[in-house]
């Protein structure tokens, strides 16, 4: 949907002009803009971890909350789990959850790894729940609690805004799966209100020299969500922008690349758009179509060192690679949805064998072959130095259960991970 002179209000900041390809903020009455950062994203590379499956469940990532529905009864994600257990079960459960997952341990041995942002996902139920919803609140306990750790640690969090009302790609990881439905009725006002409570609790005097960043809305899916017109991605971005703003001059607003790709969002929010302190996130797996899953190992290596000189130099705003991982295969139980099966071994319905799974869908770094470690270390370090082509990397996640292609602090116990964390084992794969 593509129109003109649409003006709608950002907080109290200022107006918005969209026009047949872009949006940009017309007569802005910003704040003075904050002179230095606490994190230069300009000239020091992002290199960190996001805490996945803590605030907001994914069951891949803990299958153990999600075991007794192994065989059914409806339980997929977190809106369900809340659902069918009540509040008070369900708050029993995830508190203790929350409280154990992760700890000031972990923090430290994040920053003793020699990284130094942590990404924080959260549902906007935890903040701005809304009538009618099955989920539980407690949360903020806990993610308060953890801005003091980040700190004691030497690290600086992105607070990434994960499940929307009305979901913004119906998976499991938005909190609710199925239908995509934000964008409709009230969600986009409701997700510019979470922004604003995330806005006045974090990006504050007494949090800004830890969150230093809030990250608008993780993958919307577009399509069917829109990019452009009055319920697009793109007019949301600046509401959200200015929402932030109306908090906090400097505090980074990340945006997702709504799986467009880098070069879709050039012109887009950069400096001459008069915004500042903008970051674009986009995720690359290598997982999720039969012709990927297909390469060879060091296809895999080559297809990241391509995507970083070709998609990732030359860039108008900061960009960062927000999700990556180990993984060569989908072979961790669950990752496609609680009860189904990878494509990779064909297991999951419509698809065709490729390999095996043994080792990968449940297990540990330890319990993997030799060789399997020699090509996830390698694919590691060629992807870290193709996402340091732009501003860095946050890999995805910090730990699981049972999934090593994707358990960071397995792989770092076992060697996987280069330390000091800017050493390579396999130097200049990718040729730059």
């Amino acid at each position: 949907m593509f129109f003109q002179g649409l003006v709608l209000k950002a907080g109290a900041a200022f107006a918005l002009i969209l026009s047949l390809t872009s949006a940009t903020p017309s007569d802005p009455k910003f704040r003075t803009k904050r002179q230095t950062l606490d994190f230069d994203y300009t000239n020091d590379k992002v290199r960190g971890v996001s805490l996945g499956g803590w605030f907001v469940l994914e069951p891949w990532i803990t299958p153990s909350i999600f075991s007794e529905w192994a065989d059914g009864g409806g339980v997929v994600d977190e809106y369900t789990f809340c659902q069918t257990l009540g509040y008070d079960e369900a708050f029993n459960r995830l508190n203790q959850h929350w409280s154990t997952f992760i700890t000031e341990d972990d923090f430290n041995q994040i920053g003793a790894a020699g990284l130094n942002h942590v990404r924080i996902p959260i549902g906007y139920w935890a903040i701005n729940p809304l009538e009618g919803d099955p989920y539980v609140q407690g949360q903020l306990t806990y993610l308060d609690q953890s801005i003091g750790w980040a700190r004691n640690a030497g690290l600086k969090i992105m607070i990434d805004l994960h499940g929307a009302p009305g979901s913004q790609n119906g998976a499991d990881n938005s909190g609710r799966a199925g239908a995509i439905n934000w964008g409709t009725g009230d969600t986009i006002q409701q997700t510019l209100d979470t922004i604003r409570a995330i806005s006045e609790r974090y990006a504050t005097d007494v949090s800004q020299d830890t969150v230093t960043a809030i990250q608008l809305l993780n993958e919307p899916r577009a399509p069917p969500i829109e990019l452009d017109g009055d319920v697009g991605v793109k007019l949301f971005d600046y509401n959200g922008w200015g929402t932030v703003r109306d908090s906090d001059s400097a505090t980074v607003v990340c945006i997702h690349d709504a799986f467009q790709g880098t070069e879709y969002w050039q012109g887009f929010m950069n400096q001459d758009s008069g915004v500042w302190d903008v970051m674009l996130d986009t995720h690359q797996y290598q997982v999720f179509t039969t012709q990927l899953l297909q390469l060879s190992a060091q296809e895999h290596v080559q297809t990241a060192c391509d995507y970083g000189a070709n998609n990732l130099r030359g860039l108008d705003k900061w960009t960062i690679v927000g999700e990556w991982s180990g993984a060569a295969t989908d072979c961790a139980m669950w990752l496609n949805g609680l009860g189904k099966g990878a494509s990779y071994d064909g297991s999951l319905a419509g698809t065709t064998y490729v390999g095996d799974c043994s080792r990968k869908n449940v297990g540990t770094v330890e319990g993997l072959s030799d060789s399997e470690k020699d090509n996830l270390s390698t694919f590691i370090q060629a992807q870290m130095d193709a996402y340091e082509q732009a501003t860095g990397w946050i890999f995805w996640t910090w730990k699981t259960e049972s999934a090593p292609e994707w358990n960071f602090q397995d792989l770092l116990a076992n060697g996987l991970i280069p330390q000091p964390i800017t050493s390579r084992q396999n130097p200049n794969q990718c040729g730059y």
